[in-house]
């Protein structure tokens, strides 16, 4: 059994963003499930644009507040918008596209589950700029972004 408490975990940010994202994966222990606990402040996103996991499908519970998800079901598809308010939950399965953020004027805290762990098939609905492909895999590190076109090699700083 592991226990942790959430403030005693140091917000982890990626590139430039100051969302209050807490990493609970590495706390507890778990090694077939990511755990992250989001703080998002009105205007801020989960993550920095609409992504699928092909590799992993995704839970987020609202804990406080309401979230606003676009889904879509492939990269060339319409967009749905649909709210999750606190005490509900939304699951994405892999491959589907995604981005939640906080639209409302209150704060939004969330847990965000994704299983299995880890992660390491993502994509973004971004044209390449070299060939006719409609997707491109995101490589996400503490030093930014990358979009590298999984059909033609191509990359892009992001």
């Amino acid at each position: 059994m592991q226990r942790v408490d959430i403030d005693d975990v140091e917000p982890k940010t990626l590139a430039d963003e100051s969302v209050d994202r807490r990493g609970l994966t590495e706390a507890l222990g778990t090694s077939d499930l990511a755990i992250n606990r989001y703080a998002l402040d009105p205007g801020e996103a989960f993550a920095g644009g609409l992504h699928a996991h092909l590799d992993q499908e995704e839970v987020f519970y609202v804990v406080s507040g309401t979230a606003t998800f676009e889904t879509k079901d492939d990269p060339t598809g319409e967009t749905e918008t649909v709210e999750v308010a606190a005490g509900e939950a939304i699951r994405f399965a892999p491959g589907e596209f995604q981005q939640g953020r906080n639209e409302s004027d209150d704060r939004v805290v969330a847990l965000a589950l994704g299983a299995p762990r880890p992660s390491t098939e993502l994509r973004t609905p971004q044209p390449c700029p070299e060939c006719d492909s409609d997707v491109l895999a995101v490589d996400v590190s503490e030093d930014g972004m990358r979009l590298e076109c999984p059909d033609c090699g191509a990359t892009l700083d992001a």
